[in-house]
């Protein structure tokens, strides 16, 4: 397989703060994310991706939606979820919304399927947490049969099954591109290895060499399932500036206080 090096970013809508120190609405954080996109087409940047979040801190909790408004005022870029919370999903529902916007981007919609790093979405829709690992495991095996685009017979613990059933609309090239987001676990690791899907490595902290190991591991887990190889993306936050110095100074105020209230929110205590 070609090595072809493509340049992605990605936001989580992340709410702001205008010129004069004030946090911007989330109807204004989502107009940004759009503005955004638009001009990362403009200057060639290959992959343009939205998280989905169900907090107050992030204002993106329908990727695909604001991906659709990204996809009628650009032409090249390719637009996707980062990533799309599949346990707490429906994959049929999930399907047919980045199939639509498949069509209306003429073929350029991936997604990026994975548990998220927060859990907010689980009470939300009504998912019980003791069923982490079981919920995405059957909904990921499920979604894996829909990109088939053919009838599926499926039946699980956690969604009623199919019998024999279509799901629409179907994609003009057969199937729509997915990735695995994984953060660092060996297991998820091999699973997105058994179905043979591109790995997208979520590295949100630490140094990104201490992941050279699950990419060794997905290598070998595909080639003892018998797969091809596959596309490997990393994701890694981060922020530019003329200078590492002139970076660290304007980043570390806000990546401060973005530590603060996620340790908060897994505490429990917000």
């Amino acid at each position: 397989m070609d090595q072809v090096v493509e340049l992605g970013m990605d936001t989580f809508g992340d709410v702001t703060e205008d010129g004069h120190g004030v946090p911007v609405s989330h109807a204004q954080a989502i107009r940004d994310v759009i503005a955004e996109g638009i001009l990362a087409d403009e200057v060639g940047v290959d992959f343009f991706g939205v998280g989905e979040h169900h907090r107050p801190d992030f204002s993106v909790s329908s990727p695909e939606t604001v991906l659709a408004a990204i996809a009628s005022r650009t032409r090249h870029i390719h637009l996707g979820s980062a990533v799309t919370v599949l346990s707490s999903d429906d994959p049929v529902r999930v399907y047919q919304r980045f199939a639509t916007l498949d069509a209306a981007s003429a073929g350029r919609a991936e997604v990026i399927l994975g548990r998220g790093s927060f859990t907010e979405s689980f009470p939300l829709f009504g998912f019980d947490l003791e069923r982490y690992d079981e919920l995405f495991e059957e909904k990921l095996n499920l979604f894996v049969e829909l990109m088939k685009e053919g009838e599926v017979n499926w039946s699980g613990a956690t969604r009623a099954p199919l019998d024999g059933q279509r799901v629409f609309p179907t994609t003009e090239a057969g199937s729509l591109k997915v990735w695995v987001g994984v953060g660092g676990s060996p297991e998820s690791v091999v699973r997105a290895a058994s179905y043979s899907l591109p790995l997208m490595l979520a590295i949100i902290g630490a140094d990104p060499a201490r992941f050279a190991p699950y990419i060794e591991l997905y290598r070998h887990a595909l080639a003892e399932f018998g797969h091809q190889a596959q596309p490997i993306g990393i994701h890694s936050p981060g922020y530019i500036a003329e200078t590492d110095e002139q970076a660290r100074e304007e980043l570390w105020p806000y990546f401060k206080e973005g530590r603060t209230a996620s340790a908060l929110s897994v505490d429990g205590r917000r």
